[in-house]
């Protein structure tokens, strides 16, 4: 870059809408224009001398990375809420920015897992797999029978934003809400959503459906292990689409191949792209290839949001959405006079 031209940013990633051409008209703008991860050693390459950058949950930002790209860079924006692929305090030490999309996939991240939540309850899933291959539809009335959910216990571990929306529709269903969260939620949203707080193992013994919205790190990995599958009803539906990491996703597999519990949903796996052979075969499993906030109008607002992150960061103003707010304070000290 030389003096008076204008900053240098990598977006890694085709984005919705009209995000791209609000970067494009600011800035020198290198772009992955495709839906396919950039590769490893590219992102590098393509990443050096950058003022900021724009990735999402497959780039992984570590040191390496940071090295890559060099002192020049002051902010990575991420589209999407979770930022586990993000060294966060390698950024803030740099200091370098990073910002995130929380509020605006809630909706749709509500609304997907209510998704699997039915088709594994109701198994339409199955259904969908035995009227494809041919097979003879079940006869008699105990053929294919699910779970209905009216006066059913649903229990939800992280009663965040998605959590809220997620209990909002439970009770829409009938259904009672018992959650657990690292706090109590406030009496007043307690009192909104009828909500019963429970140590996560009375919550697992209790529900009938459990639903996983906590996000990933060294406590909540592998949260939920054979240990505390065992804990729950073996009439029970288990939904995950917060991050796969915080299931074990083997003793899930033997969970629903035992019977241990009765069906599960799931949009998040532990090593994305793959997903544990195991599932694959299993028919009490609906699978759904990480498409939470999938809808045009949730991911045009995340790419929208995440161009604001990168423009704000580059241009010397603190993101709406800032992660690590220590590396705005550290860089404005740096550059207070």
């Amino acid at each position: 870059m030389t003096a008076g031209s204008p900053p240098r940013v990598l977006v890694t990633r085709r984005l919705p809408g009209f995000a791209i051409d609000r970067i494009r008209e600011r800035f020198e703008l290198d772009h992955h224009d495709s839906d396919l991860r950039l590769p490893r050693q590219d992102l590098l390459r393509r990443v050096r001398r950058a003022k900021g950058a724009l990735v999402t949950s497959s780039d992984r930002i570590d040191d390496g990375f940071l090295d890559a790209a060099g002192p020049s860079l002051r902010v990575v924006s991420s589209v999407g809420v979770g930022y586990d692929h993000i060294d966060v305090p390698a950024c803030t030490a740099r200091p370098v920015l990073v910002g995130n999309t929380p509020d605006v996939l809630t909706e749709a991240t509500a609304e997907l897992t209510w998704a699997l939540i039915l088709s594994a309850a109701r198994r339409v899933g199955e259904g969908d797999r035995l009227i494809r291959r041919g097979d003879r539809w079940p006869a008699g009335l105990a053929g294919m029978l699910g779970m209905g959910l009216e006066g059913k216990v649903l229990g939800i571990v992280g009663l965040g934003r998605i959590g809220r929306a997620v209990a909002r529709r439970g009770r829409a269903f009938g259904m009672r809400i018992v959650y657990h969260n690292r706090r109590r939620a406030p009496t007043e949203v307690e009192e909104e959503l009828s909500a019963e707080y429970l140590p996560l193992d009375g919550l697992l013994a209790k529900a009938d459906v459990v639903t996983i919205h906590t996000s990933l790190s060294d406590e909540t990995r592998h949260l939920i292990d054979a240990d505390r599958l065992a804990l729950m009803k073996p009439t029970a539906v288990f939904v995950n689409a917060s991050r796969g990491a915080v299931v074990d996703e083997a003793a899930l597999v033997e969970a629903l191949r035992s019977g241990r519990i009765f069906a599960a949903g799931l949009d998040v796996y532990e090593k994305e792209p793959k997903v544990h052979p195991g599932l694959i075969d299993l028919e009490n499993v609906v699978l759904a290839p990480h498409v939470g906030s999938a809808t045009i109008e949730t991911r045009t607002a995340m790419a929208d949001l995440a161009a604001e992150n990168l423009i704000e960061g580059v241009e010397g103003r603190r993101p709406p959405c800032l992660v690590n707010p220590e590396a705005w304070e550290a860089w404005t000290r740096g550059n207070s006079g």
